[in-house]
């Protein structure tokens, strides 16, 4: 009984401490990890497409990339060694990124992001792939669950974290 209490305990504090070092990086970035790393200064991000730069038509995006419509830039060029196409975009005016906004899942650039990654998959797969609800029903209401719930919700937008 004891190991069960110490272990569900383990678990509860690793989940704090996740928590506490998403929140503190956005809040008070590191030199060396500024809050939003990963983003270029210029604004640009970029998927890798299979397939050619022809093959992509920059006046006729797909949907999640058209949404932005006016307020996006878009290039398309070869990748390197021929390794299909380099899909990028960036916001034509570029937002001030609060670490509340990014907190709250309400940031531009990740919403940037996630269009690219479903623009990318309607490109190669012609659909939007996603994962089937776990067929084992409902969850307990735990802690723990009640933080993997919220992560769940905001990963679509940043990707894995």
């Amino acid at each position: 009984m004891t190991s069960s209490i110490g272990n569900v305990a383990s678990l509860a504090v690793r989940a704090g401490e996740s928590v506490v070092r998403q929140v503190w990086s956005a809040v008070e970035p590191s030199p060396g990890r500024p809050a939003g790393a990963g983003q270029p200064e210029s604004g640009w991000l970029v998927v890798t497409v299979l397939g050619e730069p022809s093959d992509i038509d920059t006046a006729k995006l797909p949907a999640p990339l058209a949404d932005f419509g006016e307020q996006l830039e878009v290039r398309v060029r070869a990748a390197a060694d021929a390794k299909g196409t380099e899909l990028g975009a960036r916001l034509r005016t570029q937002p001030s990124g609060s670490a509340l906004g990014r907190l709250s899942g309400s940031d531009p650039q990740a919403d940037l992001r996630s269009a690219l990654r479903r623009a990318k998959q309607l490109i190669e797969v012609g659909e939007v792939l996603a994962v089937d609800p776990a067929p084992h029903g409902e969850r307990t209401a735990t802690p723990g669950g009640a933080l993997l719930e919220m992560w769940t919700k905001v990963a679509p937008k940043a990707g894995v974290r």
